[in-house]
């Protein structure tokens, strides 16, 4: 009998409240409005094995939405004291303990988790699903794809489940500190690792990105009255935290902007160009 896989079974024999299954071993019910109409002992009936609320091993042939050691997205139906429950297609709902959510999730919220077995023998989910994630993407480096983040480190990067299923990352290089776990976001293929793993970026390619960042770079000093107390040769940690780009990226396209002749770039400041084209 195997906790929270589908398997099939064989009607071993009936009773009031439903027929019992067994493996030729062991034997589990399946309660009397779970049993098909017209089943008979001896038939074969594939099942999914789980425990009900009094912790007994219960067999259903609803499809529940996440089996052991896979993943799925799956809604918060309630936060209570001891975890948030979760809706998987099963009139018991999973548990979601808080020592497995990478941050904290409110109701209606759509996550992505992997089925565990938990050190008390009872199925529950868990938002650290980094081990559980598929190393097979059938993506190659500049292919676009749409990805779930599911953790965030400062020192790592960002946790991407492409698809909902593969693994991937965001380096701490990029703007991660705008991503929130839960959040869906279009990405850009940079490279698949020997693993299988994907990095990604959340940036377009540069010559397009260059465009984008231009603009941003444009609009900013307009906010700034005209002129940014800073050149190009500042610091990378402070062109990150006034711009939101790298240093690389900053460069770019204020040397867009200069060959355009929108600015001038003096020592410690960038000026709106008056007399530009």
């Amino acid at each position: 009998m195997r906790l929270g896989e589908k398997q099939k079974l064989i009607i071993k024999r009936k009773v009031d409240f439903g027929v019992y299954l067994s493996d030729g071993e062991e034997e589990v019910l399946l309660p009397r409005k779970q049993v098909p109409e017209g089943a008979s002992e001896g038939d074969e009936i594939s099942v999914f094995l789980y425990k009900d609320s009094s912790d007994r091993l219960i067999a259903t042939v609803n499809e529940p939405a996440v089996t052991l050691g896979h993943t799925a997205v799956l809604r918060v139906k309630d936060v209570t004291k001891i975890g948030a429950f979760l809706d998987w297609g099963l009139e018991k709902d999973l548990l979601l303990p808080f020592k497995e959510q990478t941050c904290r999730v409110k109701k209606d919220d759509e996550i992505v988790v992997a089925l565990y077995v938990d050190k008390s023998e009872r199925l529950a989910a868990t938002m650290k699903v980094y081990p559980y994630l598929r190393k097979d993407a059938p993506y190659s480096a500049g292919d676009m794809v749409k990805g779930r983040v599911y953790e965030i480190s400062p020192s790592f990067g960002g946790y991407v489940a492409v698809d909902d299923v593969y693994s991937a990352m965001i380096p701490p290089s990029e703007n991660i500190e705008s991503l929130t776990p839960g959040q869906v976001i279009e990405c850009r293929v940079t490279m698949v690792k020997e693993d299988g793993k994907l990095d990604l970026s959340t940036r377009e390619v540069a010559y397009k990105q260059m465009d984008t960042d231009a603009e941003a770079i444009d609009r900013l000093i307009d906010l700034c009255g005209g002129e940014l107390p800073f050149d190009d040769k500042a610091s990378p940690a402070l062109i990150k935290e006034e711009t939101g780009l790298s240093k690389a990226a900053f460069k770019r396209a204020v040397g867009r902007l200069y060959k355009e002749r929108k600015i001038v770039i003096g020592d410690g400041f960038i000026r709106r160009n008056n007399e530009g084209a």
